[in-house]
């Protein structure tokens, strides 16, 4: 198992709530229900060795892809669409990181950087990751999405904590630090991009002290829940930039009142897309951006592991309830993977991914059906098929979650 936390030099006024970050104590829930360290530690290797050592054409979405002057490259392909994603691949980086697999985080590193990062100072994204590209490299887009640079920003301080820095793009601090600067700072920039003329600006809103779904101007400037990460904001107001850590505490302060504000007070049901006021924010292109869909899967468990690493809110614990009592009244075992957000069902598949972050939230979860949730999580397969990017990434994140082995690596 990982080592207690080492912290380093904080400002005194900060609260570091009841959770993991000062107890330095992860609940292993599988571990509770009475499974043995063995068997959990042999389930989150079959599922790691599967997802990303597998058999190529029907387990594995991680890929070598030659070398570099920076060493061994790899992507992590959405296997559905045929693409490559800052999602999947600071995913990709995250689980690497937590499970000390060094040459994997080092490989997509080096892709991302290599094919996804714009360093043109022309460029409208210069500083940022084009959030789609082909498996050849080639972008899909040239703008990013915030929630990419999120999860690469905090892989590469645990990186940096864990392992230590290296020279140019392996010195993860750095690079941490610069990429997060960017998301906050990044001045306004028109140009040209391969699709067309773009005005980017930076990846917060300012005066809703929140994400954005998109820093591309001429959209409307709103939300996704699930991009919401305060149990990361937190480490950022203690690591990163200190001019801007005050801002990331006012942050992770807005995301709980905006988890509370933007969930169903009945289902606790979230819509992948909101406006900063927590009211859903409907698009003609996705039709289901406000319902609970596809990227909502994931914010039951962003709210849960802050609870988890901070304990600073109760309302994440009673939202967690909430959600398990919606999906336990629609049949535990067969619950739709998409509603409407007073609960009506808007498909008929039961989905690897949401019974996965369904189990993270036991997290925060204060009813005994919450141990449910955890036993059906442990009795899910490994993803394959067509779905394996998606549901694949969400059930081995979450079966390090609830197990204990995702965690905060701080300054030695």
């Amino acid at each position: 198992m990982p080592p207690k936390i080492e912290r380093g030099q904080r400002p005194a006024a900060l609260d570091d709530g009841r959770g993991a970050y000062a107890t330095h104590h992860y609940r292993n829930l599988f571990a509770e229900a009475g499974h043995s360290q063995a068997e959990i530690d042999a389930k989150i290797d079959t599922a790691f060795q599967q997802l990303f050592h597998g058999d190529p054409d029907t387990q594995a979405v991680y890929y070598a892809a030659g070398a570099n002057g920076n060493g061994p490259l790899a992507y992590l392909t959405d296997i559905g669409n045929h693409d490559v994603r800052t999602e999947g691949m600071s995913y990709g980086m995250m689980i690497a990181v937590q499970l000390n697999h060094k040459a994997e985080f080092d490989s997509l590193w080096n892709w991302a950087r290599t094919y996804m990062y714009v360093s043109s100072p022309a460029h409208p994204s210069q500083g940022y990751f084009s959030w789609s590209c082909k498996v050849s490299g080639e972008p899909n887009d040239e703008t990013p999405a915030p929630d990419g640079e999120e999860y690469f920003v905090m892989a590469l301080y645990f990186a940096s904590n864990r392992w230590g820095n290296g020279e140019g793009i392996y010195n993860y601090k750095a690079r941490a630090d610069e990429l997060l600067t960017a998301m906050r700072h990044r001045e306004r920039r028109t140009g040209a991009t391969r699709f067309g003329e773009r005005t980017v600006g930076a990846e917060v809103n300012e005066d809703a002290k929140m994400i954005r779904f998109t820093p591309v101007e001429g959209k409307a400037d709103f939300t996704d829940p699930s991009y919401h990460l305060p149990a990361f904001y937190e480490l950022w107001a203690r690591w990163g930039p200190a001019g801007d850590r005050a801002f990331w505490t006012q942050a992770a302060e807005a995301s709980r009142n905006f988890f509370e504000r933007s969930t169903n007070a009945r289902t606790g049901l979230s819509p992948d897309y909101a406006n900063f006021d927590g009211t859903p924010h409907p698009i003609g292109w996705n039709p289901r951006a406000g319902d609970f869909s596809f990227d909502s899967w994931r914010t039951q468990s962003n709210w849960s592991v802050d609870w988890s690493w901070w304990a600073k809110d109760e309302r994440e614990r009673a939202l967690s309830d909430r959600t398990q009592a919606f999906f336990s009244s629609q049949g535990i075992g067969s619950y739709a993977d998409q509603f409407t957000l007073d609960g009506e069902p808007l498909s008929h598949r039961h989905s690897a991914g949401l019974v996965a972050t369904s189990a993270v939230a036991s997290l925060a979860a204060t009813q005994p059906v919450k141990n449910r949730f955890v036993e059906e999580l442990w009795k899910t397969l490994v993803p394959s098929g067509r779905e394996r990017y998606y549901d694949g990434m969400l059930y081995l994140m979450s079966l390090m979650h609830v197990s204990g082995n995702y965690r905060i690596w701080g300054p030695r």
